[in-house]
């Protein structure tokens, strides 16, 4: 706790970063840090809570992915209570983490980074926004705001309200689906579909525009990691781990929850409250790996739905083995919203889906429970330990975003070598430091609330550690 009392600057909003570029004596870059200035404290507070609290209250992690953070959560205390959920509240928790998917990745593809590609890189920052976005292409924007919409909805009609639901919770959900509710949905799937199509058909032809960007944003060999059955299929609620090479080839597979720290290393910089995770059987920091969609799509056999198999096809072909640039995360986005619109359709036509078991109770049966889902980032870990009265002892938590940071810090320094030459920043290439870091779509990014800008400060100092040039937002 006194250390986490005198770090006083986590006082900032969340949302902010740094990035420091360190150039040698002829102005070149030699090394960049991205700097993560914030820390929660979750794991920490939550000591004390009885188990029952902690999908709620975990919940409030995020205001943009609340429900991934429950089902992780709730998925820990099932096991807590020792307990095999009834298969309709399985069937409704994935719903709604695919509701939750949709209008988070509806979020950052088109609120934060189709700005980007349909009003330039280089474009002016005053209107390089949603609102620019509105103005220049509005059928583009319409359609984004209304997949988020889409999504949104679904969660509110399931769980009551858009944020912070309290519907999933240990052993199942609160209440069953109503045949209202059901049909509203089900209403509104075409709307979405016709949306997803109109946008992975233009946004693949832009591709072509933005070779420099392709080769250069974070586009490196590592490993990946993300859950998938035995079959090899995308899954985002259930599975076991898989690990991947570059090449695609299989490294780990088919890892329990409970075994996911025999594979998975914490380090820690001074540079940032963010830890860095590795595959601990390469060490680190050589034990680099990327979640998140571009992972998921890189370690599947497949999709396991026509429309979003057939874009799957497509997209493998823009990489030998895996797809190791990280602009490719927004194509995988796109993707992913497809199979979402596609599986939610095929759930909610299931003829138990209505069934009125969806809860199992019982008090704590086990110690310690870990639970995995795939948020619209990544992989996401909740992992707890409890007395013999139900009492949170311990609480570790893996985000999708900390998984990501080596590999974010690894882009950052990329493109700042291949951009940044000399003594003087340009916004074209601040700017290509903010894009690389929103592929990743980290937290810091998308829970940003200023119109038009992420709050990063960048910094450029020679080798003897003077600031030569610093430009901050």
């Amino acid at each position: 706790m006194a250390r986490q009392i005198t770090i006083e600057p986590v006082t900032r909003a969340e949302g902010h970063g740094k990035v420091t570029i360190f150039l040698d004596d002829d102005g070149y870059v030699r090394d960049a840090q991205f700097h993560v200035t914030q820390i929660r404290g979750f794991e920490k507070f939550c000591e004390g809570r009885p188990f029952y609290e902690m999908p709620s209250l975990m919940a409030r992690i995020c205001g943009i992915c609340p429900v991934s953070h429950l089902v992780a959560s709730a998925k820990a205390c099932d096991q807590l209570m020792a307990v095999q959920i009834p298969e309709t509240a399985e069937y409704l928790r994935r719903v709604m983490n695919l509701a939750q998917l949709i209008q988070s990745h509806a979020l950052s593809f088109f609120h934060l980074a189709s700005p980007d590609f349909l009003l330039g890189l280089d474009s002016d920052p005053a209107t390089r926004n949603i609102f620019g976005l509105m103005q220049s292409h509005p059928n583009i924007a319409r359609d984004g705001i209304m997949l988020r919409k889409f999504g949104q909805q679904i969660i509110e009609l399931l769980g009551g309200k858009r944020i912070h639901p309290g519907w999933i919770v240990p052993g199942g959900v609160s209440e069953p689906l109503s045949v209202d509710k059901r049909d509203t949905i089900l209403a509104m799937l075409p709307e979405a579909m016709a949306a997803i199509q109109r946008t992975l058909d233009w946004f693949k032809r832009t591709f072509d525009q933005y070779p420099e960007e392709i080769r250069t944003f974070a586009n490196f060999p590592s490993l990946f990691m993300g859950l998938t059955n035995d079959k090899g299929e995308l899954v985002h609620y259930e599975g076991r781990l898989r690990f991947v090479d570059a090449t695609g080839k299989i490294v780990a597979d088919q890892i329990e929850a409970e075994d996911y720290q025999k594979y998975i290393g914490e380090a820690v910089e001074p540079y940032s409250f963010l830890k860095f995770p590795y595959y601990k059987p390469m060490g680190y920091p050589e034990g680099i790996y990327r979640v998140g969609p571009l992972a998921r799509l890189n370690l599947i056999n497949f999709v396991g739905t026509p429309l979003a198999d057939a874009e799957w096809a497509e997209f493998r072909e823009l990489g030998r083995g895996a797809v190791l640039s990280s602009f490719h995360y927004h194509c995988a986005r796109l993707i992913e919203i497809l199979n979402g619109i596609e599986r939610i359709e095929h759930i909610l036509n299931k003829s138990d889906i209505l069934d009125k078991n969806v809860r199992a109770y019982a008090d704590p049966n086990r110690l310690e429970g870990v639970g995995i889902s795939e948020a619209p980032r990544g992989t996401l870990i909740h992992h707890y330990r409890i007395n013999e009265d139900g009492i949170i002892t311990y609480a570790n938590l893996i985000i999708a975003t900390g998984h990501n940071n080596l590999a974010m810090n690894r882009g950052v320094l990329q493109v700042a070598k291949h951009f940044v030459k000399g003594d003087q920043l340009q916004e074209g290439m601040l700017n290509r430091v903010e894009a690389v870091i929103r592929a990743y779509d980290p937290c810091l990014s998308c829970s940003t609330h200023a119109v038009g800008q992420m709050p990063l400060h960048v910094e450029l100092v020679n080798r003897d550690g003077r600031v030569v040039d610093e430009l901050t937002r």
